[in-house]
């Protein structure tokens, strides 16, 4: 199924892998909230066992340096695309009031940027990463 909407996450390359992993995390959570419609129904095995739903598109994971996630957060803005971000002090804090504060007092072309969650029509996401290498 081709959707008209899509998810990308970019993160950037020169973090470590536990740090790459956690962005993600905290991104997608971000994006689950982007519209009401983003999460699929709930999940049950042949047991009847309830699981958490998810996504009800496939997610595109891209890595960009530092000046590229730069151009794609000043790309995802100007296009109006739901953003979610995640900045070099997050790493630091361990609440979600410091994080937001944090984010609060840089103004954003400024932002140290570690990771970008984008979600938006399909078109507008493909410019807005257009050249990006997907995560590997």
């Amino acid at each position: 199924m081709r959707f008209p909407t899509k998810i990308a996450v970019i993160v950037r390359s020169d973090l470590a892998d536990w740090q790459k992993l956690n962005v993600t995390a905290f991104l997608s959570s971000g994006i689950a909230h982007a519209t009401g419609d983003i999460v699929g129904e709930p999940y049950e095995d042949g047991s009847g066992n309830r699981y958490l739903p998810m996504f009800r598109e496939p997610v595109l994971c891209f890595t960009a340096d530092g000046p590229g996630l730069a151009a794609v957060h000043e790309r995802a803005l100007r296009r109006g695309l739901a953003t979610a971000v995640y900045t070099d002090e997050l790493f630091a804090s361990d609440n979600d009031a410091d994080n937001r504060a944090a984010v609060r007092s840089v103004d954003a072309e400024k932002l140290t940027l570690a990771g970008l969650a984008l979600y938006g029509p399909r078109n507008a996401v493909d410019r807005t990463t257009k050249g990006l290498k997907l995560h590997r």
